[in-house]
């Protein structure tokens, strides 16, 4: 699948990153939150961040300008999924809000869209199984802080498809990020690694 457009449900220090990083990635990036001032802090230190970083890799500012270009913000997780063909959830670790959140994601998101989970702590296919398409549901755990820390893990259910590994791979590394695949597997600690 090619990602044009990715949704980050979310705008609190990792979403914050995590949509800091896509835009970078040249991605059109949708930040949502539902709190209307974090959305705004988040919008607000977009500009500060991003020109600290890029005047310390001495990048022009006009990289930097197109990039927060790139950003948006929406209200409401209907909007800001409407048109992402990536999703990814950066709310607190919570199962019933996650649950509720892919249950909203498998709704209203477009035709095979990925729905991705930051969480580094909850089992992927405890929330995950909501979906009826489990095949597009993966974790993609980012290190904080975001855009300083290189490892992104993508964390496999035993029903996501490897296409969207590979997209999501494909994904992260057009962040600059270097991607370690994990298997998820009942019983066992999602952290367990394969090649």
């Amino acid at each position: 699948m090619d990602v044009k457009t990715i949704a980050v449900i979310g705008a609190g220090t990792m979403g914050r990153g995590i949509a800091y990083a896509a835009a970078f990635g040249g991605y059109n990036t949708v930040l949502e939150d539902v709190s209307r001032h974090v959305l705004e802090k988040a919008s607000l230190g977009f500009g500060s961040r991003s020109k600290k970083e890029l005047l310390a890799a001495k990048s022009k500012a006009g990289v930097r300008d197109k990039s927060l270009s790139l950003i948006s913000t929406a209200s409401d997780v209907e909007n800001a999924i409407r048109d992402a063909e990536l999703i990814i959830e950066a709310v607190p670790e919570e199962l019933e809000m996650k649950l509720e959140l892919f249950t909203i994601f498998d709704k209203f998101a477009k035709t095979g869209a990925i729905f991705a989970s930051n969480t580094s702590s909850l089992s992927i296919a405890d929330f995950t199984d909501v979906t009826v398409s489990r095949d597009r549901c993966v974790g993609m755990h980012f290190f904080n802080p975001v855009p300083k820390m290189k490892l992104v893990e993508l964390v496999r259910t035993p029903h996501t498809s490897d296409e969207t590994v590979a997209t999501c791979r494909e994904v992260a590394v057009r962040m600059g990020k270097e991607v370690v695949i994990v298997n998820e597997a009942p019983g066992l600690s999602p952290r367990g690694s394969t090649p």
